[in-house]
């Protein structure tokens, strides 16, 4: 076995698992080596199990043989988290690991696969008046729930906490193969917080198999407020007050040039399509009229109404009485006011919380532009220090970055009572991948402009992104999606970090699970 594992390092995984579970067309390992920003050496093969057996199996025959495993859920990141440019690898793809197994209604949790997407779980327990507590990131049409466990994400149920905070338990497959229970399938923690050790590792220490999350009845009531600010200090002001209230279950917000590129995206086919579907939601939580009412609103809007907006914000209240939400905005209105903001037309709440999970046609700019992200958590009492060493940064840059076409924007969020997420943005001329090419809605990318690859641009954006790293590290500020590109050793306490070192020895102790996630 030996021999033939040196000869084919894929024989002794193929003897394990069904040979339509291993992908290796060219095609595909090249799609697999891609993340929306970054290529990483391609796989030996794709694997891609259907059913948590197999995937035990295939994972400890191929540590058994020698061959890392790195896992993918539904490819929506941008930090290297499934790019490996190491040995010999196994890339598992938990796609067809999709089933909802199990709704409980009178408990108010949900198991699902690990490769289950936000979307679908999201339309499964929407006819039963239910969602997950944290539902899910925009990407969540493609966005897989184990992915969101292990890389974790936010946006639905802002308010509620990050993806992770939805857990109660996971199934577990461990580097050679055996699969851990990690609590409860009702409450957590159960003694100290196994789940927890596990949820946001970005695979480091075992591929998520199963997931249990925590049910709430989805809401029957809601507000929508959009509003204008001159300055980046009031808006962050009216934020950090909104927040610590509670009055928002999502409260957002854009930078003029990134509420510029959005309000490009789309065609008129989309908006039609898209106005439909909040004018369905309208009547069901407030009558036909109501949805006629404010369908007509949207529409006489167009697309016009932040023109002249410097700085926008958006927020949705929601819960289960019509008046008790209306308070609610009216709270917020109340202190938009105090902080010299204006209320405009709601337009943007409204469509996004009917439309939830749109297509990911926002891996590429409005024109065809490569973009990226970069972000950072911080505590309400650093958000304007953050911003305003931001732009010093693009000042620093500007001439690189107008001689190179690299433009920046910005998403502002609200992250529960005590911190707000700043996500700058990056925009520039560039190739694209065969990962834009795939997600991307072939009618939309038909519209867009292609260019050739510009390492010059790649280089100055990749420079600009690891300052604004540091910017964050400096400022105290935490990451999701660590991966390959956040510096967490640096930003833990030695004592802690060698404890997720001994974590990582007892898991893997041949260093083959995701090698280099997390910098483990």
């Amino acid at each position: 076995m030996a021999t033939l594992a040196a000869e084919n390092p894929l024989a002794p995984i193929a003897a394990k698992v069904a040979a339509k579970s291993l992908l290796t067309d060219p095609d595909t390992l090249s799609l697999y080596s891609h993340d929306v920003l970054s290529r990483g050496n391609a796989p030996l093969a794709v694997f891609r199990p259907a059913s948590v057996e197999e995937l035990a199996a295939g994972v400890g025959a191929a540590t058994k043989a020698g061959v890392a495993v790195v896992p993918r859920g539904g490819g929506m990141s941008y930090t290297g988290g499934y790019l490996y440019d190491g040995g010999p690898f196994l890339l598992v793809d938990t796609a067809a690991l999709d089933e909802i197994l199990d709704i409980n209604e009178s408990d108010m949790t949900v198991t699902v696969e690990a490769g289950c997407s936000w979307d679908k779980l999201y339309r499964t327990l929407k006819p039963r008046g239910l969602r997950a507590l944290a539902w899910g990131t925009l990407s969540g049409i493609r966005a897989a729930i184990g992915g969101g466990m292990s890389q974790n994400g936010l946006f639905w149920g802002a308010r509620n906490g990050s993806a992770v905070d939805s857990a109660i338990s996971f199934d577990v497959v461990l580097a050679d193969g055996t699969i851990v229970s990690t609590g409860s399938d009702f409450f957590r923690p159960f003694g100290p917080d196994l789940t927890g050790l596990f949820a946001a590792d970005c695979g480091a220490f075992g591929v998520k198999a199963r997931v249990t999350l925590k049910l709430v009845l989805e809401a029957t009531a809601f507000a929508y407020g959009s509003f204008s600010f001159a300055n980046h200090d009031a808006l962050l002001g009216a934020m950090s007050e909104i927040a610590r209230a509670e009055l928002a279950a999502e409260s957002f917000a854009f930078d003029p040039f990134l509420q510029s590129q959005r309000m490009k995206r789309d065609t008129l086919l989309k908006d039609a399509k898209q106005l439909g579907n909040m004018m369905k939601a309208q009547a069901k939580s407030g009558g036909m009229f109501k949805a006629l009412k404010e369908g007509a609103k949207v529409a006489l809007a167009g697309r016009s109404f932040l023109d002249d907006v410097p700085f926008s914000l958006h927020c949705i209240a929601e819960g289960r009485h019509q008046g008790a939400v209306d308070a609610d905005m009216r709270a917020i209105e109340a202190i938009v006011r105090e902080h010299g903001g204006e209320v405009v037309e709601n337009s943007i709440p409204k469509i996004l919380r009917a439309n939830p999970f749109p297509p990911p046609n926002s891996m590429l700019g409005p024109d065809g532009e490569r973009w990226v992200p970069v972000h950072g958590f911080l505590p309400h009492s650093k958000l304007v220090e953050a911003w305003e060493r931001l732009q010093a940064l693009w000042t620093d840059n500007a001439e690189a970055m107008a001689r190179l076409q690299v433009e920046t924007g910005a998403l502002i969020a609200a992250t529960g009572r005590t911190s707000c997420l700043i996500e700058p943005v990056f925009f520039w001329p560039g190739e694209h991948n065969p990962l834009h090419n795939q997600a991307i809605e072939p009618d939309h990318m038909a519209k867009l402009s292609s260019a050739p690859d510009n390492p010059e641009a790649n280089a100055l954006v990749m420079e600009l992104r690891e300052q604004v790293i540091a910017i964050f590290r400096e400022l105290g500020a935490i990451h999701l999606q660590i991966a390959r590109a956040y510096p967490l050793k640096q930003s833990h306490d030695p004592a802690a970090w060698a404890m997720l070192e001994a974590l990582k020895r007892q898991v893997d102790p041949n260093g083959l699970m995701n090698p280099g996630s997390l910098g483990l």
